[in-house]
């Protein structure tokens, strides 16, 4: 049975925590200069899970509501933020964040804007922003083809993976321009590597909502991953690289 998005990642906390990228920290210098981010600005961080992005915002100083419908993923990211003042941490979701209309100077949703009800998260990013506030909405896409070891990764994902033509996020960003339609928005891209070895490049792929933790699928798919990692790596480690990708604009 698929499961919903809110529960994806539920049983992979603990591998998200440990291997999914974070974020360059030229994010933070782009809003800065493009849409004059201060540490001042309250930000609502959409579908924030264990607050890979809204650890950026903290340290730039702001104020963050971290908005995750994922208790799980939500509890990690609390406990990861300790201490920070400024975190207010919100059970609730992209169509319904709970929080007061034009409370928010900035919107972000990193690395899962594809698993919103796009039309109805629109209409509340909308209504919690303040007038002329901006919405920022980033993914690190993953490079399917630029080495050896990343074509036949991407391979693999296709072999064994049980749902991931569905629901990878490339496909939902060829829908960027209806999202922020009338208004419009700027792309920016970067670029993020992370190394592995084996026990890093395992975690990678087992905190991916589409990778079987259990089942026929998974003992075969993890000694083919064995079998990628001793062909393609370089000091026992192997390189998985990103674009980084910025969109941002106002919604009214």
């Amino acid at each position: 049975m698929t499961k919903s998005p809110t529960a994806r990642f539920s049983d992979r906390v603990e591998n998200y925590v440990r291997y999914r990228p974070g974020y360059p920290a030229e994010v933070l210098d782009l809003l800065r200069v493009e849409c004059g981010l201060r540490p001042s600005h309250v930000v609502a961080d959409i579908a924030s899970g264990t607050g890979l992005f809204t650890r950026l915002l903290l340290e730039n100083g702001n104020s963050v509501f971290a908005v995750e419908p994922n208790a799980e993923m939500r509890e990690m990211g609390v406990h990861h933020l300790d201490g920070c003042d400024r975190l207010v941490s919100i059970a609730g979701t992209a169509e319904e964040t709970t929080l007061g209309s034009a409370s928010v100077d900035f919107v972000t949703a990193a690395q899962a804007a594809h698993w919103f009800d796009l039309p109805r998260a629109r209409a509340e990013f909308a209504r919690i922003l303040k007038p002329r506030g901006w919405c920022v909405l980033i993914w690190n896409e993953r490079h399917t083809s630029s080495t050896p070891f990343l074509r036949e990764y991407e391979q693999l994902l296709l072999t064994y993976a049980t749902d991931y033509n569905e629901v990878r996020h490339e496909r939902t960003t060829a829908i960027i321009h209806e999202f922020f339609a009338p208004a419009s928005y700027q792309e920016r891209v970067f670029d993020l590597r992370q190394q592995f070895d084996y026990e890093g490049t395992a975690g990678r792929l087992l905190s991916s909502s589409y990778a079987p933790l259990e089942g026929p699928s998974h003992a075969p798919m993890m000694q083919e991953l064995q079998r990628i990692f001793s062909a393609h790596a370089i000091d026992d480690r192997v390189g998985f690289e990103y674009n980084t990708r910025v969109y941002y604009g106002k919604l009214k």
